[in-house]
C-alpha cells in the first residue's frame, strides 16, 4: 500500500512530495504461504492423481521463477530416491510417488521463495511418517491448546459438516503438506472411546478424504477400554477372543471407510487410562493384539511410553524401567513413541535414555509444538533450537556419533517403520497459533521431521523469510536483511535459553503453578497429593542446597545412560552446567564454572532471562516499519506480557528459595518487584488480564 502524502510551502510555492512504504495489513491466516502475484509457467505432468493435481496446483499459484518456463512432474522410480523423496533440478521433479512430487514443488516455491538457488538435488526425508498428535476433543476443546478451539470437532451430536469446515481443513492440509507432514492424528491421546462409534467415523471419512490429496493419512487416539465402554463387553484383556474379535470388526470398518488409514495412537496404563496391565497383561501383549489386527490393512500401532505410576521410584526412571525389559518383543509394525526428555515436555531436559537403547523396537520421538510447559501463547520461545539439542545429542550407543536422530530414522537400526510426532498448537484463531511467532514451531517441526540435521538458524531463516518479507510493499529504503532478518533471527534463536534462564536454570524442572503449567508454583504441595504432581518432589530444596540426587548415590537414573555419559552425568564438575540440578543436589555455596557460589548463579541466570526478554522488545520495536501494524502489535503486546511473566519468574523463584539459601541477591541485581506472599496467591495466568 502506497500513501502520498503533499505539502505545499505557500511562501516558495514549492510543492514536496513525499512517499511513505506501509507494509500490507495482515492477520497471519496464511502462515509461512503468503504469495505474491505468481509468474506464468507451463507444467507438464502425464500422470494424473488428486495428489497430483494439488502439485500442479500449488506450483502455478506460487511460480516466481522465469516467465513463461516449464516444468516437468514425472512420476518414476529411481534408487536414489527413498519413500517419499524427490529429485530436483530447476526445470524438472521426479519422485516415485505422486506425495513424492508434491514435497518436490513445495520444497522448488520455497527455494526461490527465500533466494536459494533450485540447484540439482536428491531429497529424502529422515523420517518416513511425520505425524502431527491434535489433543482435540469430540467436545471442541482443545487439551494444553491456546489457540482457539479444535479446528475438527464441536461436540459429539455435531457432526455436520460445513463449507467453512471444508476450507479450514483444506488450508491446514497444505500448510502441513508445504513442510513435508504426511499425517494427523485428529483427537486427544486421553481418548473418548466415542471416536470409535460409527457416527464419529463418518466424520472421519469426511476429513480423511479432504486431507488425502495433500498426501496425509488420518490416524485415531483410541481409549483401551473401548470394546467394554461402547462395545458392551465384560472385559477388554488383550489377549480374549471377544475383545479381540471386536477390534477386528472395528479396524474392518475403519478400512472400509478410509482405505488409507494410518493406524491408532495408544495411551495405555499412564494418568488414569486403562491399559492392558488392568488385566495383568503387559505392554507388548496390548499393543501386539492391535499391531497384529491393524497388519492386514498396513496400519500401525504407536504406543506411548509416557508411564510413571505413585511409587517411590525416581519418576524420571520409570519409562526406561518399565519398555526396556520388551525390547524386541513388539511386533514390527508398532512404533513405541518417547518424548524427547524422561520426564515431560520440561523446558529442558537430558534426552530420554530409551532413544538408543531400545535397539530392537523401533522408537519415534514426541515433541511438543504446543507450548504447554513455555508460555503457551503468550510467550516467544522458538522450540527449533530445543528440539535440534535433543536430536543432535550423543547417546553413544553404537559409539561416538549415535544421536538420537540416527537412532530414530533408521541410520543405525534397522526399523520397517520410521517416525516421528508433533503434538500440534493449531486451532481455530486467525492466526492458527495464538501467537504469531507460535507458527514458527509448526514450520520447525515439520521441516525437522523431513530433514532432522537441518539447523535451527537456517529454519528460523526460512521461516521470517516466508512469513514476513513483502517485497510488493517494504520499505525500499531499508535493507531488510539487516534491519529484519538479522535481529529478529538472534532473537529467535535466543529466545529457548531465555526461557530456561527466567524460569528454570541449571536443570531445575516441574516447579510450575499447578493445572495450567503456567507460571511459578515453587511451594505448590498440598497434603495428601502424590509427591511426584509436587515441584518440591523436582527442585529438593533445603538449608543445605538445591536439586534433585540422581546420581548413583541417589536414584542412579545416570546409569540408564550408555557410557561416557553415564559417568559424565554422574561426576559433578564433568556434568554439563544446562543438567546440573537435574542429575545433583548440590550446596548453596558450590563453585559454578562462572566462578559464582550456586545461590548467586541462580541469581545471575534468573536476571538474564528477564533482561533478554527486555532486550527482545527492543528488537521489535525497532522492526516496526518492516511488519504490518496488526501483526507488529499483536506480537508487542505478547512481549510485554512475557516480560512481566519473567519479572514474575525471577521474583517468586529467588524469594522462595532464599527461605533455604538464607543469601543475599547480590547487590548489583535489580531487586524483586512482587512480594512473595501476593505471587504465592495469585494465579500467574490471570495476573495481567
Amino acid at each position: 500500500m502506497f500513501t502520498i502524502q503533499i505539502r505545499k510551502n505557500i511562501g516558495t510555492m514549492l510543492v514536496g512530495i513525499f512517499i511513505v512504504l506501509t507494509v500490507k495489513a495482515e492477520d497471519g491466516h496464511s502462515l509461512w504461504l503468503r504469495r505474491e502475484t505468481p509468474k506464468p509457467v507451463k507444467v507438464v505432468c502425464s500422470n494424473k492423481s488428486a495428489i497430483l493435481d494439488q502439485a500442479v496446483k500449488a506450483l502455478r499459484a506460487g511460480w516466481q521463477g522465469e516467465s513463461g518456463a516449464m516444468i516437468r512432474l514425472r512420476v518414476e522410480k529411481d534408487k536414489a530416491i527413498k519413500d517419499d523423496g524427490f529429485k530436483l533440478s530447476p526445470s524438472e521433479i521426479q519422485a516415485n510417488t505422486a506425495a513424492g512430487i508434491l514435497y518436490g514443488v513445495y520444497e522448488l516455491l520455497r527455494r526461490q521463495q527465500t533466494g536459494q538457488v533450485p540447484e540439482n538435488a536428491v531429497v529424502n526425508p529422515s523420517y518416513q511418517r511425520r505425524i502431527l498428535n491434535h489433543w482435540d476433543n469430540l467436545d471442541g476443546s482443545v487439551e494444553r491448546g491456546y489457540a482457539g478451539a479444535s479446528i475438527f470437532w464441536r461436540g459429539e451430536e455435531a457432526l455436520s459438516v460445513t463449507a467453512e469446515d471444508r476450507k479450514r481443513w483444506e488450508e491446514y492440509a497444505e500448510a502441513n503438506a508445504s513442510i513435508g507432514i504426511n499425517g494427523s492424528v485428529l483427537n486427544n491421546v486421553n481418548a473418548s472411546p466415542k471416536i470409535l462409534s460409527r457416527n464419529v467415523l463418518e466424520k472421519v471419512k469426511v476429513i480423511a478424504d479432504v486431507l488425502r490429496p495433500y498426501g496425509i493419512k488420518t490416524y485415531l487416539s483410541v481409549n483401551f477400554a473401548s470394546p467394554t465402554i461402547l462395545g458392551g463387553l465384560k472385559t477388554s484383556d488383550p489377549i480374549n477372543t471377544e475383545v479381540i474379535n471386536w477390534w477386528k470388526a472395528k479396524v474392518k470398518e475403519i478400512y472400509a471407510l478410509v482405505p488409507d488409514f494410518g493406524g491408532f495412537l495408544v495411551k495405555a496404563n499412564s494418568e488414569g487410562q486403562s491399559g492392558p496391565q488392568d488385566f495383568g497383561r503387559t505392554h507388548v501383549d496390548g499393543a501386539n493384539m492391535m499391531a497384529d489386527v491393524l497388519n492386514p490393512y498396513g496400519g500401525i500401532v504407536m504406543w506411548r511410553a509416557f508411564v510413571y505410576s505413585p511409587t517411590d521410584n525416581d519418576r524420571a526412571k520409570q519409562a526406561y524401567d518399565e519398555f526396556m525389559p520388551f525390547d524386541g518383543k513388539f511386533r514390527d509394525n508398532v512404533i513405541v513413541q518417547v518424548k524427547n526428555g524422561p520426564i515431560d515436555f520440561q523446558p529442558r531436559e537430558p534426552f530420554s535414555p530409551l532413544f538408543g537403547a531400545m535397539k530392537k523396537t523401533a522408537i519415534m520421538p514426541e515433541l511438543q509444538i504446543t507450548q504447554e510447559y513455555l508460555g503457551h501463547a503468550y510467550q516467544l520461545v522458538f522450540l527449533s533450537t530445543m528440539w535440534e539439542e535433543c536430536l543432535k545429542s550423543d547417546t553413544y550407543q553404537e559409539g561416538p556419533g549415535s544421536t538420537v536422530a540416527k537412532c530414530t530414522d533408521g541410520r543405525i537400526f534397522d526399523q520397517k517403520h520410521t517416525a516421528i510426532a508433533g503434538v500440534a498448537n493449531t486451532g481455530l484463531d486467525t492466526n492458527w497459533c495464538g501467537h504469531q511467532f507460535a507458527q514458527a514451531n509448526w514450520y520447525a517441526f515439520g521441516r525437522l521431521a523431513w530433514n532432522d540435521e537441518l539447523s535451527s538458524e537456517q529454519i528460523a531463516d526460512e521461516w521470517l523469510k516466508l512469513t514476513f518479507k513483502n517485497a510488493e510493499g517494504t520499505n525500499s529504503q531499508t535493507d531488510w536483511d539487516s534491519d529484519f532478518l538479522q535481529p529478529v533471527k538472534q532473537m529467535m534463536m535466543e529466545s529457548h535459553d531465555a526461557a530456561v534462564d527466567y524460569s528454570m536454570p541449571l536443570g531445575l524442572h516441574h516447579i510450575f503453578a499447578p493445572h495450567a503449567h503456567y507460571g511459578p508454583g515453587p511451594w505448590w504441595a498440598p497434603e495428601k497429593m502424590r509427591a511426584d504432581w509436587t515441584p518440591p518432589y523436582y527442585h529438593q530444596a533445603d538449608t543445605i542446597g538445591i536439586g534433585f540426587d540422581r546420581t548413583q548415590n541417589g536414584s542412579d537414573a545416570v546409569g540408564q545412560y550408555h557410557e561416557p555419559l553415564a559417568s559424565q552425568f554422574n561426576d559433578v564438575d564433568k556434568c554439563p552446567e544446562i543438567y546440573l540440578l537435574w542429575f545433583h543436589h548440590l550446596p548453596w555455596d558450590y563453585q559454578t564454572k562462572s566462578g559464582r557460589i550456586l545461590w548467586d548463579e541462580l541469581c545471575y541466570r534468573y536476571d538474564k532471562g528477564v533482561r533478554q526478554v527486555r532486550a527482545f522488545q527492543k528488537v521489535w520495536d525497532k522492526v516496526q516499519h518492516d511488519v504490518d501494524e496488526q501483526r507488529f502489535k499483536e506480537v508487542q503486546s505478547k512481549l510485554r506480557r512475557q516480560a512481566r511473566d519473567a519479572q514474575v519468574w525471577k521474583d517468586a523463584c529467588l524469594l522462595y528459595f532464599q527461605q533455604f539459601s538464607r543469601r543475599p541477591i547480590p547487590s548489583e541485581l535489580e531487586r524483586p518487584v512482587y512480594d512473595l506472599e501476593f505471587l504465592q496467591s495469585a494465579d500467574p495466568l490471570s495476573l495481567y488480564k
